[in-house]
């Protein structure tokens, strides 16, 4: 792809948490819920009994784990601006539910998934979502991953960021991504694509 953004990528370790705090926690108070991925990670209903607090400390704790629950991007400043979650379909309670996401290919594999792409406020559209892709990509190859798979909303032209979280069908496609079958909608928005990457 041309013209694409100069960024760096860095696991989302406890070191880098103030970074991973400012993509996905609460925006204007402390005390605000904020999704921090856990509605996947955890589950919506283990995620819906945690407060502000203890959702950020469950997700500080998680970044303290390897692998790490996902990465950063940096633009040429420092800034951080993007963020991928990336883990073990295992390891991620929301996958349980094989209606919304069918599993893929042998269902006793236990294959990874990336299930959230998120670019900073104010800095999307500049291409910075599909080198997200492509590094959360490299992260589960370098964490032996065989295969990798996604839940991307079904969608041609735009939709608005908050139904976008899984990506979009096509970005998927131009990293070699085959569609598999249907998957559920995004809650209270458009349909999605189950597909797989096969990376050996």
């Amino acid at each position: 792809m041309s013209n694409q953004p100069t960024l760096t990528f860095c696991a989302a370790t406890q070191d880098v948490f103030d970074d991973v705090e400012t993509m996905l926690g609460p925006k204007r108070r402390p005390d605000a819920i904020a999704c921090w991925c856990l509605t996947y990670r955890l589950g919506n209903r283990e995620a819906a009994t945690l407060d502000a607090p203890e959702r950020r400390q469950a997700v500080f704790d998680s970044c303290g784990r390897r692998p790490a629950p996902g990465i950063l991007a940096y633009d040429t400043a420092g800034d951080v601006v993007g963020w991928a979650a990336v883990a073990r379909r295992g390891a991620i309670a929301a996958l349980a539910d094989h209606a919304t996401f069918p599993p893929i290919g042998d269902v006793g594999g236990d294959p990874w998934t990336i299930y959230c792409l998120r670019t900073r406020g104010g800095r999307r559209r500049r291409g910075i979502g599909q080198r997200l892709l492509e590094a959360a990509i490299d992260f589960a190859v370098g964490n032996g991953a065989d295969v990798v798979d996604a839940y991307p909303v079904d969608l041609v032209g735009t939709v608005s960021p908050i139904f976008a979280y899984p990506g979009i069908r096509s970005m998927y496609e131009r990293e070699g991504f085959a569609v598999a079958g249907t998957a559920g909608a995004v809650p209270g928005g458009p349909g999605r694509v189950a597909m797989r990457l096969s990376v050996t």
